[in-house]
């Protein structure tokens, strides 16, 4: 993973995500799911793309159950956007990476 795409917990979501000045792309995602693996790549793309407008984090539901269940995930991967402390957007499974860099646009 690069070091443009963050990792956060159940503990530091509010601090990572709703407080950021960036709009963010949370992944909520496990290491057990092939599409969440597949979406990686397109992570880090969109990560060194949207470098200084966006940021992008991840959220893994098996460690971070409370973060999971806050937001109601049911299925994974499942990617929200948040801006100024709001949940704007969010995208169900696997998607290509313009579909991803359309969503993010609407929010810039």
């Amino acid at each position: 993973m690069s070091d443009l795409i963050f990792n956060t917990t159940d503990t530091n979501f509010d601090q990572d995500v709703l407080e950021s000045d960036l709009p963010v792309l949370v992944d909520f995602w496990a290491t057990w799911c092939g599409p969440c693996k597949a979406i990686a790549p397109i992570l880090e793309d969109l990560a060194t793309e949207y470098q200084g407008k966006v940021k992008i984090v991840k959220v893994d539901v098996d460690n971070n159950p409370q973060a999971a269940s806050r937001f109601g995930i049911r299925n994974i991967p499942t990617l929200f956007v948040f801006k100024d402390g709001e949940k704007v957007d969010s995208v169900m499974g696997l998607q290509p990476k313009a579909e991803l860099a359309k969503v993010l646009d609407k929010h810039l």
